[in-house]
């Protein structure tokens, strides 16, 4: 009986030795630093892995080294223009130094989370609502570091700093979207006044260039009209000289007999008209004489003069008349005008400016008084010949 209440008792005292040495077994995780402290004492570190401390007077504290985020509340901020504007965050922090992170503050994670509320505050309200609205990474950088150098007496590293939200109250809000819709009605504004004057300029330069394509245009064809007319009056006053030459060459060798049959000719055509004066540029006396003596073949009429005299008093009627021009010359001569003004034409469609175009046809007008020149040379120079023949 007292054997087994011995045994009984050793076994429980050895059983809870075990225990006790169990108890001094600590594991600390590899993103984990434990911080020892015996009967109140710091001890030291413990680095992650098996740890074994005096069990029943040591205490393990364990911190988290891994990055962590901390929520900053919404609040509300007023703005350096005076512009109520809800603003939140978020901070990244990670523990570089266990002991102080544990013994120079009592909650690291609270005092973080109310110096970024104290920070964030300080530095939206010296800031524009505009400021704040496209320079967020500018506020991210000064909250980080200000954070930052702050928390560094902790142990705490700040590693990034991120404004989540901006939110103006409702009344802000509904001036923001007054002024944008404002801004774009303004640059539509300007949009369209751009595009009614270019589309003015535009409009306007493809009437100037009608009217100078008009005014070209009237230009050669007046041009070509005057050309025209011109190439026909040389050839009526050409047909007119040779009519006149070949009446006259004809007219030498006519006799009294000859002439006194076409007055009687003349006087027939005028009893043929419908008038009821008729006044005869002659001596209608000395015609009627005439005729009779035509007529009663009393008196010989000696001839005035034979080919061969007029041959030798004018010249030989070829000499005389001059060359006289085919149609098909004619026909070369109204091409190569043609050519000229076509030609003309192409050079003038090539001008970029109307200073430009204006030079080029005061040259065009030189190049055709020259062709104007040559193609008249010719039948002028049949007409002084002939003259001086004459």
């Amino acid at each position: 009986m007292e054997m087994s209440i011995g045994f009984i008792i050793a076994l429980i005292i050895t059983v809870a030795l075990i225990l006790i040495f169990i108890s001094g077994v600590t594991i600390i995780q590899p993103y984990e630093q434990g911080l020892w402290i015996v009967l109140g004492k710091y001890k030291r570190r413990l680095n992650p892995g098996f740890n074994w401390i005096y069990p029943l007077i040591s205490e393990v504290i364990r911190l988290d080294l891994r990055t962590q985020v901390l929520d900053v509340p919404r609040q509300e901020v007023i703005t350096k223009d005076n512009s109520p504007t809800n603003v939140d965050a978020i901070v990244y922090i990670r523990v570089v130094d266990p002991e102080k992170s544990y013994f120079e503050v009592v909650n690291y994670h609270l005092a973080t989370v109310s110096l970024a509320q104290t920070t964030l505050r300080s530095v939206v309200g010296d800031m524009e609502l505009d400021e704040i609205l496209y320079n967020r990474d500018l506020i991210n950088t000064r909250l980080r570091d200000i954070l930052d150098e702050a928390t560094d007496a902790w142990g705490v590293k700040v590693e990034a700093v991120e404004i989540r939200e901006v939110d103006p109250v409702e009344a802000v809000k509904a001036a923001m979207e007054e002024q944008t819709s404002a801004e774009r009605k303004r640059r539509a504004a300007i949009l369209l006044a751009d595009g009614q004057k270019k589309a003015a300029i535009l409009e306007a330069e493809g009437s100037k260039q009608a009217l100078i394509l008009n005014a070209e245009g009237v230009r050669q064809s007046k041009i070509l009209e005057s050309e025209g007319e011109r190439v026909s009056k040389i050839l009526v006053a050409q047909g007119e000289s040779q009519g006149l030459r070949v009446l006259s060459l004809g007219a030498v060798p006519l006799d009294k007999k000859a002439i006194s049959v076409l007055s009687m000719n003349m006087m027939k055509k005028m009893a043929d008209g419908q008038a009821t004066k008729i006044i005869f540029p002659m001596e209608i006396s000395r015609m009627l004489d005439q005729v009779g003596e035509y007529l009663g073949a009393s008196t010989v009429v000696p001839e005035v003069g034979k080919v061969v005299d007029v041959e030798k008093m004018v010249g030989k009627a070829d000499e005389v008349l001059g060359k006289i021009p085919n149609p098909d010359e004619l026909r070369k001569e109204v091409e190569k005008i043609e050519q000229a003004l076509i030609k003309e034409t192409e050079e003038s469609l090539m001008v970029d400016s109307i200073k430009e175009k204006g030079t080029k046809d005061k040259s065009n007008i030189h190049v055709f008084k020259e062709d104007e020149e040559s193609i008249s040379s010719e039948p002028i120079e049949n007409n002084s010949s002939e003259k001086k023949e004459n």
